[in-house]
């Protein structure tokens, strides 16, 4: 392989991150992508000689974003020039990831389709077949179950023999024709502020971008961004529903098409229900998702507000701090250092040792440790995005959605927490909004504690 790094790219929650850290031996450099609060992922290969650099973007579902999340993975795709992308897919809901396999289609990187969580896929009895999503798609497909480290042997062969895919979603003349103009117009205008090409799909693939209304790509096109508007405008007037639902409403009757003879999943009525779907279900039940939901939050706040903001902090600062760590120190700097000031810089009031040690390892590592492992839980047991669901209405007239609950619960704990979680929200206001109603509207565990007392 040759050329610039592998790019792992896939829906949110779907194992990409095992994938990663396999690949990489977990040897990582996580830092924020330019101008954003969004963190990518860096490493390498470590499991051939060939040493690749790897990219691991944040989950999206569409290249047409609708967050900073997906604008990321898009801005990666197009400035890197990927010598292979690998789609992690959740096998299990293979349609929702082909509707991202044909937008990379599109695209013309070369690419390789990795059908995760295999074992999921075969308790709900469905049946997929690699080869002839192979054959359709024109690209290496292969199944794995990553928490398991089933199937990933088979990841380097299918990134070193990734290609770019043949599938291509028939768009009606009216789109079609829109996107050769729009293609044309990118072709002229060299000045416009996108990466060039060398892939002969890539500008099909941008023009189709712009036609979904991509204010992001369209604010780089500079003189072209007025004929493409324009484009795009006199398209509109074509159809009743807005492009963007028009243009995803045909992409998914085309990936539809190519799941025909592919997947195969049985109808509820065919099978028992497993007793994690019930419980999902019911989670998210009008009635009866309430007073899971109240449960879920009470135990979020008891972990990070009162085990780990109050019991933990409490003991560690008292007891282990204060009853034997502060005491040993201070009498061995006592009688190793002998200058007043240089005992006061270390174990003085506001020493080293007896202030800033004290309050690192005592105050933010048991909130910060208790915050990662709820976090964690919820994220695992796939009921994170089933609480969204369950405030979404009600956060919706605040401006918000439900993922704002987080930050808000946490809040609860320790407003730094908090509003270092508020990165997971899509938008700026958004982000802006939850730490203005965590700043003055939710009053952490310190403040809770002075009121009752």
């Amino acid at each position: 392989m040759g050329g610039g790094p592998i790019v792992l790219v896939g829906n949110p929650n779907v194992g990409k991150s095992a994938v990663f850290g396999w690949l990489t031996g977990r040897y990582v450099e996580v830092s924020n992508y330019p101008g954003t609060t969004v963190e990518v992922a860096r490493g390498t290969m470590t499991v051939t000689d060939d040493r690749a650099p790897i990219i691991d973007t944040p989950g999206t579902n569409s290249l047409s974003p609708r967050s900073d999340d997906e604008r990321v993975t898009r801005d990666i795709l197009l400035a890197e020039t990927p010598r292979a992308v690998l789609q992690v897919a959740d096998a299990k809901n293979l349609r929702r990831a082909l509707l991202l396999s044909t937008q990379l289609a599109e695209l013309g990187v070369p690419m390789a389709l990795d059908l995760n969580m295999a074992d999921e896929a075969d308790l709900r009895g469905v049946k997929i077949n690699p080869g002839a999503l192979s054959h359709k798609l024109g690209v290496p497909v292969t199944t794995s179950v990553a928490t398991r480290r089933d199937g990933l042997d088979g990841l380097v062969d299918a990134i070193c023999s990734a290609r770019p895919s043949t599938f291509t979603v028939p768009f009606d003349d009216n789109i079609e024709c829109a996107a050769r103009e729009i293609a044309a117009v990118l072709q002229s205008h060299p000045a416009s502020d996108l990466p060039p090409f060398g892939r002969p799909t890539s500008e099909r693939a941008l023009a189709l971008m712009l036609l979904s209304g991509d204010a992001a790509l369209e604010s780089r096109l500079n003189g072209a961004a007025e004929k493409v508007a324009s484009i795009r405008k006199e398209l509109a007037t074509r159809y009743a529903d807005p492009l963007s639902f028009v243009i995803m409403r045909q992409r998914l009757a085309a990936v539809d098409t190519l799941m025909s003879g592919v997947y195969h999943a049985p109808g509820l009525s065919g099978r028992r229900a497993s007793w994690t779907e019930r419980l999902g279900t019911v989670a998210v039940h009008p009635v009866w998702g309430v007073p899971v939901l109240l449960i879920v939050l009470a135990l979020m706040y008891l972990a990070v507000g009162k085990l780990g903001a109050g019991i933990l902090v409490d003991w560690m600062h008292t007891v282990a701090f204060g009853q034997y760590i502060n005491p040993l120190a201070t009498h061995m700097v006592n009688a190793i250092i002998p200058w007043p000031l240089a005992r006061e810089l270390f174990v003085g009031e506001y020493g080293l040792v007896t202030m800033a040690l004290a309050y690192g390892i005592a105050i933010v590592l048991p909130i910060v440790t208790t915050f990662f492992i709820m976090f964690s839980l919820l994220e695992d047991s796939g009921y994170l995005p089933r609480l969204a669901v369950m405030v979404n209405r009600p956060f919706k007239a605040m401006g918000l959605n439900g993922k704002a609950v987080l930050p808000m619960v946490l809040g609860l704990g320790c407003d730094t927490m908090a509003t270092m979680t508020t990165r997971i929200l899509e938008t700026r206001k958004e982000r802006i909004q939850v730490t203005l109603l965590l700043a003055l509207g939710v009053p952490c565990s310190a403040q809770l504690g002075c009121s009752w007392a």
